[in-house]
């Protein structure tokens, strides 16, 4: 694919409080031990720069921040790189697509990844390309699935020692999900893992007749990685179709579950399945926390998960074993307590039907997208919570290669308004310590800080900054369009803590005098 250079600058010097991953962090903890900006002085934070993209697709994306650069994706699949504490452009990557590109849920993409002097990024016609971070040079580029079968890909890349990890989008046409390693010097692929088995593989079983050739399962949001255990985890969505699942009878495996894999070779280590046979389009993506806590009295290895099904789990991420599973957001489609292995137990009539079906959550969930964050302070998980009911209708569902593969529809609940909530939800127990209620549901992420805060924004564009052991509101600022991104914080090279985040078309970046 060409490429157009429009300005180049070398790299500033190294500086600390850099965000070096999709959520800051392996672990998935989008937390930052920054102090600088706290609960006494944030009500002075102000913009310190903006800078605005020139698209009008969803500016879903985190920047990654190093060495006084932030390199930030921009809708479909651009790059541009900007001094960290002044917004001026130092480089852009421009990617011209091919026609036609089959894609799901706007054009769109949601962060880059960076080793070394290498910027990675996933591309909306299913490539991975590598530039160089002082340039934005063309490294290498190189075909992980064919678009011409809706392939594409929209998560940020996961740095796992000397490989790029990259997922897989493209469910709601009916792809075959998969994960994929590729080394960060040549782009020589590997390893890939299959989402949805073939033929003969374990898991086959619960696909009806040959519906695994279709079965979606694909990988759409960055996983986490435990360098200890050598393990990525990383959540897989809805099995295809969408709504309707008479040709799908059975578990259909390994869609919507966390998957724990061998980080060397991509073997399959153990999974967990949230939904199984889901007909709601309850995608499993969201971002899986690791962290070491107490349980029971004996120290343990977690996995902290909530799900787009309402319910929140934790998992021993050593094992896959079940520990915990609470409702968190109202629901209606299953028993409140899933079972001891933490399956749930469908109530009767919540399936789609030709003539619709109400059921809690709607299809967008409880939670999506929107990343959460763990606090290595208040060991509370923070989560961008959404509470709406939904009526899912059937519909025709033959498969067309390259087509929409969705089986029916869902529209919210008449004569019903969605709400949202921030919640500070306490991983020993499944229950909030806290919520700060939203008028209307956001599909911003969430950020948590040393300095005793939290970041989000509302669905009107609203950044706000909250007491992380409270849920106070302590600053608000408008920033006048709908955030679909993930909040960062990094030390620019002015030297101050700075909080970063998409809203509208804009990146807005800022910090206290």
């Amino acid at each position: 694919m060409k490429a157009l250079i429009l300005f180049s600058a070398s790299i500033l010097t190294a500086q600390t409080g850099d965000w070096l991953q999709f959520q800051g962090n392996a672990q998935g903890h989008r937390y930052s031990e920054l102090t600088q900006i706290d609960k006494s002085n944030v009500a002075k934070l102000k913009p310190a720069w903006s800078f605005q993209i020139d698209k009008l697709d969803k500016f879903e994306a985190s920047p990654i921040a190093k060495d006084g650069i932030l390199y930030v994706s921009e809708p479909p699949s651009d790059v541009t790189a900007v001094e960290s504490h002044s917004g001026k452009v130092l480089w852009r990557y421009k990617r011209v697509l091919p026609d036609n590109v089959p894609f799901c849920c706007g054009k769109v993409n949601r962060g880059v990844g960076i080793h070394g002097n290498s910027i990675f990024i996933s591309t909306l016609d299913a490539h991975l390309v590598a530039l160089d971070a002082a340039s934005g040079n063309v490294l290498w580029d190189v075909t992980v699935a064919d678009y011409k079968k809706a392939y594409s890909s929209t998560a940020a890349p996961l740095i796992v020692k000397d490989k790029v990890v990259v997922g897989s989008a493209g469910g709601e046409f009916g792809v075959r999900g998969y994960l994929a390693a590729f080394d960060v010097k040549t782009g020589k692929e590997a390893w890939r893992l299959w989402t949805v088995p073939a033929a003969g593989e374990k898991g086959a079983e619960t696909w009806k007749g040959d519906s695994y050739k279709y079965g979606s399962a694909t990988t759409w949001v960055t996983g986490s990685y435990d360098p200890g255990l050598n393990t990525i985890y990383w959540g897989t969505g809805n099995p295809g179709p969408d709504w309707k699942g008479d040709k799908r009878e059975g578990d259909n495996l390994y869609s919507d579950s966390l998957l724990a894999i061998d980080a060397d070779t991509g073997k399959m280590k153990w999974y967990f399945q949230f939904t199984p046979h889901d007909v709601h389009d309850w995608d499993a993506t969201q971002v899986p926390i690791l962290v070491d806590q107490m349980w029971n009295g004996k120290m343990r290895k977690l996995a902290l998960f909530a799900n787009r099904n309402a319910f929140y789990y934790v998992l021993d991420r050593e094992t896959g074993e079940y520990l915990m599973g609470k409702q968190y957001v109202r629901q209606t489609w299953a028993k409140g307590e899933l079972d001891a292995k933490g399956r749930p137990t469908r109530l009767p009539n919540t399936f789609p039907t030709a003539n619709g079906t109400a059921v809690y959550p709607n299809s967008p969930g409880a939670t999506n997208f929107q990343a959460p964050s763990y606090s290595a302070k208040t060991k509370l998980h923070y989560v961008m919570t959404r509470d709406e009911g939904g009526v899912f209708y059937t519909g025709d569902d033959t498969y067309h290669e390259g087509s929409w593969y969705l089986a029916g529809r869902f529209v919210s609940k008449p004569g019903e308004e969605a709400t949202g909530a921030i919640k500070a939800i306490d991983p020993a127990t499944g229950k909030s310590k806290w919520e700060y209620p939203l008028s209307a549901p956001s599909w911003s992420g969430v950020l948590s800080t040393a300095g005793g805060l939290v970041f989000a924004a509302t669905a009107d564009g609203d950044m706000l900054a909250l007491d992380d052991s409270t849920g106070k509101l302590l600053w608000r600022y408008p920033m006048g369009g709908r955030a679909f991104a993930n909040p960062i914080s990094y030390t620019a090279a002015d030297g101050k803590q700075h909080i970063a985040i998409a809203s509208g078309h804009t990146l807005f970046s800022f910090s206290v005098d």
